[in-house]
């Protein structure tokens, strides 16, 4: 069957587990340093925009990530300098200091606690701040 005839998921929530050893330490740096908002319902979870982050343990995760380029948690923000600055504050290093993209973003990137890649992304349209 074409794309274009396929039937749309309906998608009630975004919900992107991270597995770790460590996932409280996980929680509290996304809410304690990253500064994002807890969503109670769910245990041990963080509103991202309109997404839900959880952190919970896998019986076969060991240790930090081992490919942490596979995938990039991406929080876009309106003032990427204001963010970093508070984010350094904390002591977080930056991979990277609000580089440019491809289509001309401004992106900073960090490491989380298990060494999985965040980025804070501030699209284009929206300048250098």
């Amino acid at each position: 069957m074409p794309a274009s005839t396929m039937p749309e998921m309906r998608v009630r929530q975004f919900v992107l587990t991270l597995t770790s050893e460590r996932p409280a330490a996980l929680f509290q740096f996304y809410r304690d340093i990253l500064g994002l908002e807890e969503e109670p319902v769910m245990g041990n979870a963080l509103r991202a925009g309109g997404a839900i982050l959880c952190f919970d343990r896998h019986g076969v995760v060991r240790g930090g990530a081992r490919e942490p380029e596979r995938h990039l948690i991406n929080l876009v923000v309106d003032d990427i300098s204001a963010e970093q600055a508070r984010i350094e504050a904390h002591g977080v290093s930056f991979l990277r200091r609000k580089g440019r993209d491809a289509s001309g973003a401004i992106v900073s990137t960090l490491l989380d606690p298990d060494g999985n890649r965040v980025q804070l992304f501030q699209p284009a349209h929206e300048g250098m701040a």
